[in-house]
């Protein structure tokens, strides 16, 4: 059973910093791009940051300079540096995976389960 597995999420303070990883496992072929996405509360799934098989990456404005996402491949594992955290960072965060499962088979994206971050004083 393919799954990914998100850890690291918690209550941190303004100005605060936090790491999330997530980790996919089961029978997997091929991972192309991974990401993270964030809910807040009343309001729609929104992009936070994407990275490529081949280590490109992508930002929401929100969080450029701030937010850093790396790989590592070996692990099947994305992570999410989060430094000077606002507020306005409280949600729940979401990992995206595009998996190929077998040979010639089509890409197919997985979420993991969240995990909450709660951004307070």
């Amino acid at each position: 059973q393919v799954q990914l597995v998100e850890s690291g999420g918690g209550l941190v303070q303004p100005g605060g910093s936090l790491r999330l990883s997530c980790a996919a496992s089961g029978s997997i072929f091929s991972i192309n791009d991974m990401g993270w996405y964030r809910q807040a509360p009343g309001k729609q799934r929104e992009l936070v940051a994407t990275i490529t098989s081949g280590g490109s990456t992508n930002y929401a404005d929100s969080v450029k300079g701030r937010f850093t996402i790396s790989r590592d491949n070996a692990k099947n594992t994305v992570y999410l540096q989060m430094n000077s955290l606002k507020p306005e960072d409280t949600a729940v965060y979401y990992c995206n995976a595009e998996l190929t499962l077998a040979i010639l088979a089509v890409p197919y994206p997985y979420w993991g389960q969240g995990t909450q971050v709660t951004v307070s004083s």
